[in-house]
């Protein structure tokens, strides 16, 4: 074997092994996919999701469901071929581990982390819903129960749910028109809704369970286009009073904003 023919090989065999350490090395990300939607207008595991007391509250027909993605665990290893399958199916996406857990390996850790945030997302719907109403939470007590579910990106949702059991669209009908919208984004106090992540797996779990209107927040509209089931509408949300005039108006046959606009 001439001296060209066998650098050549050991070249080859270095490559070779280059590929086969990069393909089985794990990577510091995660895989997602579509998770489990809620109507937040219902009930979850027997026990309604929205529990108004000290006021009168309306009944509803229609759902608005809050959406989720669903990850590899912290401690799970994704590896390169993990990584090429996803980025060429529309139900799974690559995120870094870091965006998807940002405290850390503990799985301890990260349930408490999100069952905390879930909870001051409950709270500040409440208090943007309220707030939007003119009603004092001294005379309102709202309780929002979901298990199984953490992180703060179902504020919006949680906000409209219940603008919706108080007052509807504000003239005797339901806010929803009957429809099944769903939606993600994060609320403060003040109605403002933030960006979450992950929107182009939820219109995907939205329309899995049957929605046909997705709220979604207008930064992410782009995210969102891009695997738009079809038949699914886009709403982009900036904030809750947005939101509840952009479902009015879709119930009255109005002009509604789109990704588009």
């Amino acid at each position: 074997m001439s001296s060209r023919a066998r650098a050549l090989l050991v070249c080859t065999a270095l490559v070779l092994a280059v590929l086969v350490t990069a393909a089985l090395a794990p990577l510091p990300y995660s895989v997602a996919y579509p998770g489990i939607t809620a109507n937040v207008l219902g009930d979850d595991k027997g026990k309604p999701v929205i529990t108004i007391a000290g006021v009168p509250t309306r009944g509803t027909s229609g759902q608005l469901r809050m959406t989720s993605i669903t990850a590899t665990g912290p401690a799970a290893s994704v590896h390169l071929p993990d990584v090429v399958r996803a980025w060429f199916r529309t139900d799974e996406a690559v995120m870094p581990r870091d965006s998807v857990y940002p405290v850390g390996n503990n799985t301890e850790e990260i349930a408490e982390h999100n069952a905390e945030q879930m909870k001051q997302s409950q709270d500040s719907a409440t208090r943007a819903a309220l707030n939007r109403l003119g009603k004092s939470p001294k005379d309102v007590k709202v309780t929002l129960s979901l298990a199984d579910v953490g992180g703060p990106s179902a504020g919006l949702m949680f906000a409209l749910g219940i603008v919706d059991k108080l007052d509807g669209d504000g003239a005797g009908h339901e806010l929803t028109g009957g429809r099944t919208i769903a939606g993600t984004g994060t609320i403060d106090a003040d109605g403002a809704v933030g960006a979450v992540g992950g929107v182009a797996l939820k219109t995907q779990a939205a329309h899995r369970d049957g929605a046909t209107v997705f709220l979604v927040p207008r930064k992410e509209c782009t995210d969102a286009r891009a695997e738009l089931p079809r038949g699914m509408r886009l709403i982009p949300i900036t904030t809750l009073a947005g939101a509840v005039d952009s479902l009015k108006a879709l119930n009255a046959g109005g002009a509604v904003p789109s990704c588009t606009d």
